[in-house]
């Protein structure tokens, strides 16, 4: 190499250097004046604003509004917010164990938990809050009263109850509450020879509680034909719980799923650290759209691994890796730091929040975008829309009458009634909902003012408006009319069109009376479409 192209060399290195320093300081000044404009606007706003600024409230909303920019899950949280971020990450939180729904202007008792303080001290599904500790709740929202039952664990709250017509006082001592992630696991099948376990958060000891209810089941049916592990609805949680999960059914040293961000040094891999349970009994998982982050490295690892048949509806595609940073006076911030891979090399995230459309909107992957890869066995997958099952099932959707009974608490308060009037109902895996005990539902709705509207008197009206504008409402009146008065007979079947999809919600809301959460999973199995298309599934 001549002298002359070492000189043009080391220039060149020099420039390279040049250049990324410019664009560092280039950033860094972007980032000292920007913060510079914003202490300056709040200052100003401060000094000459018409009212009072209040710092906090202020700040937290400029806060939130930059994080909003970026993704749905990276959040700043205050300190009084730190009971909403255990619940989140651990599943636990201080309080009586109990959830709450607004009715009206009222907030209501509407599932107290197994075994926890409500349950415990008596209280009961339909029981309205009249106050908390001294404090009215009239007019108060589910958020407001959640907080003022929350508490350190150890300390009391009173609640003032209302229950048919009649005032009570309970004093409740708050616990550390730790809500269920397998609230059920059993067996289905004509034969009971396939395992269920439903799991619904990747909290805390999800893996260690999934592992177990697995060891169960085969101690408990030796011959068990295959298993069946329930993921719909379930929102995600913690990474290493679900790389765990994945283990129970796949040998240790496998790679589960691998994390890849802007700071390589945090880039990691996840491996199967334990001896599994079983690595040949056949595996169905579920899922569905609300199946997302650690529901979908479960899912898609096994369906990457060949290792179960993946069984439901799409997923919801979120891949994103979030970290929690301690920040000043005890807040903190959930930041994404990074995406998840899974075994095949495919990304699971559906959604580019760094692209947005004309309105603001985050944008879907496109099509043309999708890569696709291979299982270990040879299958075709692709990255860019969640998992998509093996076997898809297509959703079903709620009826109006269906959505109307739930809107207005008619099956709720239906249930409160029955409850109250019958001491006990048959275990949950035998309870139905009789031909009686429907036709006595349908005669409580009577008097209950239960309208609602369907898409094609929604239609309707909008012809005539349309009609109206374009000068043809006379002539076509006449046709509209009888149109809705057909419509309105039609609906008056509905109870009948649609009783297999209402004696479902009815029997789910009175089991669970009964028998909790536990009950409603296990007594709905038995019509549960899809559970049992993965039975057939799993019989191939």
């Amino acid at each position: 190499m001549t002298k002359k192209k070492i000189i043009i060399g080391v220039i060149g290195i020099f420039g390279i250097f040049g250049c990324l320093r410019a664009q560092t300081d280039d950033r860094g000044f972007e980032i000292s004046k920007n913060l510079e404009i914003f202490s300056n606007v709040y200052k100003q706003l401060n000094l000459n604003y018409v009212d009072d600024v209040d710092p906090g409230k202020t700040i937290k909303v400029a806060i939130d509004a930059m994080l909003a920019s970026l993704d749905p899950y990276t959040n700043y949280y205050p300190e009084s917010q730190m009971e909403d971020v255990k619940l989140q990450m651990l599943g636990q939180y201080g309080g009586i164990g109990s959830l709450i729904m607004q009715k009206g202007d009222s907030v209501y008792i509407s599932e107290p938990y197994k075994g926890l303080p409500a349950d415990e001290a008596g209280l009961r599904a339909g029981d309205r809050i009249v106050a908390v500790d001294g404090q009215s709740t009239a007019g108060k929202s589910t958020s407001d009263v959640s907080a003022a039952m929350r508490g350190q664990a150890g300390t009391d709250v009173v609640l003032r109850l209302e229950r048919e017509g009649k005032e009570f006082e309970r004093t409740v001592k708050r616990r550390e509450i730790k809500l269920p992630n397998v609230p059920y696991y059993g067996y289905v099948g004509e034969n009971k020879d396939y395992g269920y376990i439903k799991l619904d958060e990747f909290t805390t000891d999800a893996a260690k509680n999934v592992r177990e209810a697995f060891v169960n089941l085969k101690k408990g049916k030796p011959g068990m034909k295959g298993v069946i592990l329930d993921l719909r609805g379930n929102g995600g949680g913690l990474m290493n719980e679900a790389v765990d999960i994945v283990n129970i059914w796949v040998p240790r040293g496998v790679l589960v799923v691998e994390t890849k961000g802007k700071v390589a040094s945090k880039n990691m891999k996840s491996l199967t650290r334990l001896n599994p349970e079983d690595t040949d009994i056949p595996v169905a998982v579920l899922i569905d759209g609300g199946s997302a982050s650690a529901s979908e490295i479960v899912s898609g690892s096994l369906q990457d691994l060949d290792r179960a048949v993946i069984i439901g509806q799409r997923s919801y595609g979120k891949g994103l890796v979030q970290n929690i940073l301690p920040m000043a006076y005890n807040s903190q911030m959930k930041v994404t730091v990074s995406k998840y891979y899974i075994p095949s090399g495919r990304c699971i995230q559906a959604i580019d929040y760094s692209h947005r459309d004309e309105n603001g909107r985050a944008v879907r992957v496109p099509d043309s975008l999708k890569t696709a890869f291979k299982t270990k066995g040879g299958r075709t997958v692709y990255d860019g829309f969640g998992i998509e099952p093996d076997v898809e099932i297509e959703p079903e959707y709620m009826s109006n009458i269906a959505v109307a009974l739930v809107q207005k608490f008619l099956v709720f308060d239906y249930a409160t009634q029955f409850y109250r009037t019958h001491p006990s109902i048959p275990p949950a895996s035998e309870f139905e909902i009789s031909d009686e005990l429907y036709d006595d539902f349908c005669r409580y709705l009577k008097d209950k003012n239960l309208t609602y509207s369907t898409v094609t008197e929604r239609v309707i009206k909008e012809l005539r408006d349309v009609a109206k504008e374009e000068k043809y409402a006379d002539a076509i009146e006449q046709q509209l009319k009888d149109m809705e008065e057909s419509l309105e007979h039609e609906k008056e079947g509905d109870l009948q069109k649609h009783r297999t999809e209402i004696c479902d919600m009815l029997m789910a809301e009175i089991l669970t009376r009964y028998y909790y959460d536990e009950g409603r999973v296990e007594g709905g199995l038995r019509h549960d479409k899809v559970v049992l298309r993965a039975i057939e599934e799993l019989n191939k």
